[in-house]
């Protein structure tokens, strides 16, 4: 038995398609299973609830060998604390009276960088990271840069000003990975009974750009100019803020993006087998483009 946290998020459904490839039987954890289409409602057994519940995890860990592990957003959390490592509490506790073998959990990169312990919500998953560790169970920590889908978010800005934005400096190279190839890799790793132990797996993308670099991409794929325009952190912030975020998950994603934009996420050697394969091209071809065209 496999158990599939957050099915209905912009991973979770990826993985869940993925192993419905499979004969394995699967169980979701879910608060609203009307948003699970048909198909797969009639393929999976349905616990639900939330996955920060003690009750419901207890019920869904129940027998079950594997659990994908990702902390839904909460942009209005008390803490980044409360978001990943008071949500996490339930679940670890499952794991250990349930008798859970593996879990392969969604994190990020950062770990051992001297910018590790001001880094917001990387901080935090972190710290989540260490709190399943502990539990004995067998973990695969999946560590990721900023996904290429998050520029989804700015598609608005993107098709009517021509133009994304971000703190970062946009000559600063870094690694990007598409949310297809994590669903991928966690599938795998779901699907095979033979590992054990604690250990990161970085998740890299196949290359390593700036967002001049991508800007200079989505202009060719595009058909139109799209350039980047650095902004302030203040600005950054003030945005989050106006979208309803909470004060602290506001700061936690700017200190966020200022440890990225001094190394974060560049000490981790890029090696073939951290190396996934969707280009920035191909997402913005098969993603960006049609989401800029409706």
């Amino acid at each position: 038995m496999i158990v599939v946290t957050a099915p209905t998020g912009l991973i979770g459904q990826q993985v869940l398609n993925n192993l419905l490839k499979s004969d394995e039987p699967i169980r979701v954890i879910v608060r609203d299973p009307s948003r699970l289409p048909a198909r797969i409602r009639e393929r999976v057994e349905i616990v639900q609830g939330s996955h920060g519940d003690l009750d419901v995890v207890t019920r869904a860990f129940a027998g079950a060998n594997s659990v994908f592990w990702l902390v839904p957003p909460d942009p209005r959390a008390k803490s980044v604390e409360a978001a990943y490592v008071d949500f996490s509490r339930s679940a670890c506790e499952a794991f250990k009276s349930q008798g859970v073998k593996r879990v392969v959990g969604i994190t990020a990169l950062g770990r051992g960088t001297a910018v590790e312990k001001n880094a917001g919500h990387v901080t935090a998953s972190l710290a989540m990271d260490d709190l399943i560790a502990s539990t004995g169970v067998s973990y695969q920590a999946l560590t990721m840069p900023s996904f290429m889908d998050n520029i989804i978010r700015q598609v608005g800005p993107i098709k009517s000003q021509g133009m994304f934005f971000d703190i970062i400096s946009g000559d600063r190279k870094l690694p990007t990975c598409a949310t297809r190839d994590i669903a991928s890799v966690t599938a795998r790793l779901l699907l095979d009974h033979s590992w054990s132990g604690v250990e990161s797996r970085p998740v890299l993308g196949p290359e390593d750009l700036s967002y001049n670099d991508m800007a200079q991409i989505m202009s060719e794929v595009l058909g139109k100019p799209v350039r980047f325009q650095q902004i302030t952190g203040e600005a950054f912030k003030a945005r989050l803020l106006q979208r309803g975020m909470s004060e602290a998950m506001a700061q936690g994603n700017l200190d966020m993006w200022v440890a990225y934009n001094h190394g974060l996420d560049t000490a981790e050697p890029r090696t073939p087998q951290a190396t996934t394969p969707t280009s920035f091209r191909q997402w913005c071809e098969e993603v960006l483009k049609p989401a800029v065209l409706a």
